[in-house]
């Protein structure tokens, strides 16, 4: 929503494009099969159709909308996300725009119970998080599709209408001129938390609803507060309630407060009780200057997930598998690698490098990173929204107790957002029991400072070996389907954050999670490894 006299794109510090339906000649080819096509062009959407290309794949993203989503609604990116747009070759407007943090900050009644620092050091490349406002996000990613020629975005354009069958998808779409068939070989779905897609399959989400309301408003206001996240608890503004304070670029700030459990939605949402409101907290943080208001909306915090995320060849990402609290930034972010997990396995089934058994290890894998995230999210949804009288009693007896007693003030720490490891997938091989440390197969391949760069900088698109022997380094170059490789010095500082002797070799996905290491590797065990990892039965 934004105050009266603006429409909602009249924003004012970001202008909005207009995107037309498909016309003139672009119509002729509309009904044309496609490989793929994603229902949904938000942050997720782009990303899964980023990363098809990056495997050669054509497709064609559908959205409703004429443009990008308006509020700054999802503004946190995570240092793995940020990894991910790297690989995709969109990171630079991210860097050169978002807001880089570390530091965390709780406040009780007025008085601060805990300052938390995200891990972080010179062997990393990229900030642990990031503040951007979602409409940039859109638009940056936006950018690298419309550069890329094996993706189409079709604006303004609605599916109406599906059929999955066992070979592919057909589609009704409809927009401002006409409406037509469309037949896919694949389907994913990013249409978000109310996704039609779901809805016409008879799908439903299960889980829990937490009683917690939170009203959004982005202001603007030039305070000169650094870029660290608040959270106030009990604050004078909102007695009993959590608000939560989140600096963004173009002096732009996000203020969620809580709404008191018989406060009526209709009035909260008023544009003159919500000044009010801003005001009150503004004034409860010391700030007195001018402030505009740009929008705002409201949103609560459930837990809500897909039994299986790929329903033949149709196939739920974001949103529309799964609805995640705010807390803790994981719902943007567990989207994102949602996307980034089946772009490239989708893609290298599609080219033919990978067999169709592959995507059955996206639902573990990515429901696996969901149930981790509601593990944790849950937590903290409990700690800043009390679902009962029980839960507030003992949540406020912790946050007494942390006025006195610094390690009571951890409670209120909203544990942010870690990449899951996906120890048990059918994509990630055993570990070698050789290694005493280092990053197992499945986790995350950790990033290290080198003597000309990052690590990160050095991943290639595909699979790629990072091993510490040039001999083995060419022996590989050499094999059949070789990945690409990286040899690195022993010893270094990377060496000894992998755990690794000079015999050592990690075997990194496209996803950028470890497929499988090695203490002592070989050629041999490693085309073992790619072998079995394609899930070809040739």
């Amino acid at each position: 929503m934004r105050p009266a006299g603006r429409d909602e794109t009249d924003s004012l510090y970001f202008t909005y494009p207009h995107f037309n339906e498909p016309r003139g000649e672009a119509r002729a080819h509309l009904s044309d099969a496609v490989p793929v096509v994603i229902v949904g062009a938000g942050p997720v959407g782009m990303v899964a159709a980023l990363s098809l290309a990056r495997e050669g794949v054509r497709s064609v993203l559908v959205e409703a909308r004429s443009s990008f989503n308006d509020g700054s609604r999802a503004i946190c990116i995570a240092r793995q996300s940020f990894h991910i747009l790297q690989s995709l070759g969109a990171l630079e407007p991210f860097l050169a725009k978002a807001l880089g943090w570390t530091t965390g900050r709780s406040f009780y009644r007025g008085k601060q119970i805990l300052e938390f620092t995200m891990p972080d050091g010179p062997s990393e490349k990229f900030r642990p998080m990031y503040n951007l406002q979602q409409q940039y996000i859109e638009a940056y990613l936006y950018q690298a599709i419309a550069a890329n020629p094996l993706i189409e975005t079709r604006w303004q354009s609605e599916v109406v209408g599906m059929h999955s069958g066992p070979v592919g998808v057909d589609l009704t779409i409809r927009d401002p001129e006409a409406t037509y068939a469309l037949k896919a070989d694949w389907l994913l779905a990013a249409d978000g938390a109310r996704s039609p897609v779901r809805r016409m399959l008879g799908l439903k989400l299960r889980g829990e609803n937490y009683e917690g309301r939170y009203v959004i408003a982005d202001i603007r206001m030039q305070h000169d507060y650094p870029t660290i996240r608040r959270a106030l608890f009990d604050p004078a503004c909102r007695p009993g309630g959590t608000v939560l304070i989140h600096k963004q670029p173009d002096d732009i700030w996000r203020i969620d407060y809580q709404l008191a459990s018989g406060e009526s939605e209709t009035e909260a949402l008023r544009e003159d009780t919500v000044r009010k409101s801003v005001a009150l907290v503004l004034e409860d943080i010391g700030y007195s200057g001018s402030w505009d208001l740009e929008w705002w909306s409201i949103y609560s915090a459930n837990t809500l997930a897909l039994d299986e995320y790929r329903h033949g060849r149709v196939v739920f990402i974001g949103d529309s598998a799964h609805i995640v609290p705010i807390f803790g930034v994981r719902g943007l972010n567990n989207g994102i690698a949602d996307a980034h997990n089946i772009g490239w396995k989708l893609g290298r089934v599609l080219n033919g490098r990978a067999g169709e058994d592959l995507l059955d290890s996206y639902t573990p894998e990515r429901r696996g990173a969901t149930l981790d995230v509601f593990a944790n999210a849950t937590k903290s949804a409990r700690f800043m929204t009390p679902p009962s009288h029980g839960w507030r009693i003992m949540r406020d007896a912790a946050l007494g107790l942390a006025l006195e007693h610094p390690f009571a003030g951890e409670l209120a720490n909203p544990r942010q957002m870690t990449p899951f490891t996906y120890a048990r997938s059918p994509a990630v091989l055993p570990d070698d029991p050789g290694f005493a440390g280092g990053a197992a197969p499945g986790a995350a391949m950790p990033d290290a400072a080198l003597t000309d760069g990052f690590l990160c900088d050095r991943i290639g698109s595909g699979y790629t070996l990072v091993c510490f022997d040039e001999e083995l380094s060419d022996e590989v170059s050499r094999l059949p389907d070789a990945p690409e490789v990286v040899c690195l010095d022993f010893p270094s500082d990377a060496s000894r954050m992998l755990g690794a002797n000079a015999s050592s070799a990690y075997l990194v996905r496209p996803d950028l999670h470890i497929a499988a290491r090695w203490r002592e590797a070989s050629a041999g065990r490693i085309a073992d490894a790619i072998k079995t990892l394609s899930f070809r039965k040739d």
